[in-house]
């Protein structure tokens, strides 16, 4: 029966499914960018500089005549792929933090809690540019401060849930049977506080991307050659005023991926919300 009006709250969520259908879009046109790709994302063809919008380049081409098509698309690949990534590192770390301070309580939740708040102090993009800027500007260097940079609402997301889990009466049975903590932990706390996890890895995805293409965009993210959305926009800023496709497609591909991890989040979270008929 609750199986069936989930089903039902999801068919009617139309927000959840445009914003999969975009995000599947993407993921698909970065898994496919070499059969997509019109041209080779990094050849050089000075004879073709600054050509706009046309049937044989479809987003135009760059102050080196690459075509701009072809450099979004590759770029897809590198957006999503650090967005997947740093997700994954701060829901690991948000989640093994949250689990420990919301079931052991005590000092360990103390001392979980109170590091985490003294994260929370940094603003995290300004925490990410002075971390950044001792490191070498990479995607490994990327993926990495952002994921250990953004696992802190997690974290307090997966104590809250935890500590409201740990005490219902299936958990005490579990102590009372004598099983281990690892395996009340993951066996049976886990499971029921995975689904605002979810919900919130999604938000975070579009927060990922965008922060991605923040550095790239200030030099201090993915470097040229390797196509990426920021990047591809730091040379579209100075030519802005003559050839505005170099700043416009990759804009609205940033806004269009932002857009649909944020609506399936929304969506998750309406269609997991209990209160929602």
């Amino acid at each position: 029966m609750a199986r069936g009006r989930l089903l039902r709250r999801l068919n009617k969520n139309i927000i959840l499914f445009g914003g999969a259908a975009i995000v599947v879009f993407f993921v698909l046109t970065a898994l496919f960018a070499p059969l997509i790709a019109s041209h080779d994302p990094g050849a050089i063809d000075m004879a073709s500089v600054f050509l706009p919008p046309s049937g044989e380049h479809l987003f135009g081409t760059d102050e080196l005549g690459r075509d701009v098509f072809s450099r979004v698309v590759y770029g897809s690949r590198v957006s999503l792929f650090v967005g997947i990534v740093a997700v994954g590192i701060s829901v690991a770390v948000g989640v093994a933090l949250g689990l420990a301070s919301g079931y052991y309580g005590g000092w360990t939740d103390s001392v979980i809690m109170r590091f985490t708040d003294v994260m929370l102090c940094f603003p995290s993009f300004f925490l990410i540019l002075a971390v950044i800027a001792f490191l070498n500007p990479s995607i490994i260097n990327v993926m990495a401060v952002i994921g250990l940079t953004g696992w802190m609402g997690v974290a307090r997301l997966v104590r809250a849930e935890t500590m409201s889990v740990k005490n219902r009466e299936y958990i005490i049975a579990a102590r009372l049977a004598g099983l281990s903590h690892a395996r009340i932990l993951f066996k049976h706390i886990l499971p029921n506080v995975l689904s605002p996890v979810f919900v919130t890895a999604a938000l975070g995805m579009a927060g990922a991307i965008l922060t991605e293409s923040s550095l790239s965009f200030l030099g201090l993210g993915v470097q040229p050659p390797t196509p990426s959305w920021g990047n591809i926009l730091t040379a579209g800023k100075d030519n802005i005023m003559f050839a505005w496709w170099l700043s416009f497609f990759p804009g609205v591909a940033i806004l269009l991926t932002a857009l649909g991890y944020n609506m399936l989040g929304e969506g998750l979270r309406d269609a997991a919300d209990p209160r929602k008929k």
